[in-house]
């Protein structure tokens, strides 16, 4: 007995990997981040791209439904504009000031001794700001971000097979000063049965795209099958599913599709995955767990 005892399988915990979106899911979206976000990419349009702003609320809609980010429908249709340049134009105005230290989800993620990285759309200077802000620069092994999945020339698309393809262009189009076509997102859908098929592909890799979550994998060397992603996006959220991650609403106790779990509050995760700290207690008091992660990553850019 005593033999089978100092032999005995260890119960391997179930997750590896706790995967995080940061805005509106490490801090609410009541701080206003979000709101502020989205006037200051209107305001980019018309002050930089020259966009009338008759159009720009339709506009923004259109591109944000069916690119997954306002950015990435941008270059879809032809506009072309220096991405630091519009991540400063639309981060560099944002109220920071709305966001506060929060030792409370320090304590929470310092107490899981569980690889946790952020996966963000936005980009690295953003990031960082953010999680300092919130005193949470030290609670992950690293950041994928905008940088990390797109660090190539932005003239330069995609030719990855897995990657949303978006072919061919039916609808009115027009032109910019340096004569680039521009494609009329806005008629195109006023046309009966407009069709998705038809849009133009964008060089832009970012969620909810399953390509982007693929390859923020690949990059992380994160299992799918052993990670819990936390998203306040449904539509992120439902592709992560369809990758293979276990997957956490924020932001609503109401599950949806694609969700496993649903958090109010990101501060309720002792209590909502309760699971989380009894796998790694009883992991710790067994094997003997130091606390640190197994691999490290820097802030990927």
């Amino acid at each position: 007995m005593e033999y089978e005892n100092c032999y005995r399988q260890v119960e391997r915990p179930k997750y590896d990997c706790l995967l995080f979106d940061l805005d509106d899911t490490l801090y609410p979206y009541s701080s206003g981040l979000a709101t502020a976000c989205s006037n200051n990419i209107k305001d980019y349009m018309v002050e930089k791209l020259g966009i009338d702003r008759s159009v720009i609320f339709e506009m923004s809609n259109l591109l944000y439904k069916n690119y997954g980010t306002t950015m990435a429908g941008l270059r879809a249709i032809g506009y072309d504009f220096d991405y630091d340049e519009y991540h400063s134009y639309v981060h560099g105005r944002l109220p920071y000031e709305n966001l506060k230290p929060d030792p409370v989800l320090r304590s929470l993620l310092l107490s899981l001794p569980i690889r946790k990285v952020i996966f963000t759309n936005a980009d690295k200077v953003h990031a960082v700001k953010a999680l300092n802000i919130l005193g949470l620069e030290d609670c992950f092994e690293g950041i994928i971000c905008f940088e990390t999945l797109n660090p190539t020339h932005k003239n330069i698309v995609s030719d990855d097979e897995d990657d949303i393809q978006f072919t061919g262009s039916r609808s009115f189009s027009s032109t910019t000063n340096d004569n680039t076509e521009i494609f009329d997102i806005i008629a195109h859908f006023s046309q009966p049965n407009a069709s998705i098929s038809s849009l133009p592909k964008t060089p832009i890799v970012c969620k909810p795209s399953t390509h982007a979550i693929e390859k923020a994998l690949e990059i992380g060397k994160i299992n799918p099958q052993r990670t819990l992603f936390f998203e306040d996006s449904v539509r992120n959220i439902q592709s992560g599913k369809l990758v293979g991650l276990d997957t956490v609403l924020v932001g609503t106790s109401q599950r949806t599709k694609g969700a496993d779990h649903a958090l109010e509050s990101i501060h309720n995760l002792r209590d909502a995955l309760p699971e989380l700290w009894v796998a790694v207690n009883k992991s710790s008091s067994e094997v003997g767990y130091s606390g640190k992660v197994a691999v490290e990553m820097p802030v990927t850019a």
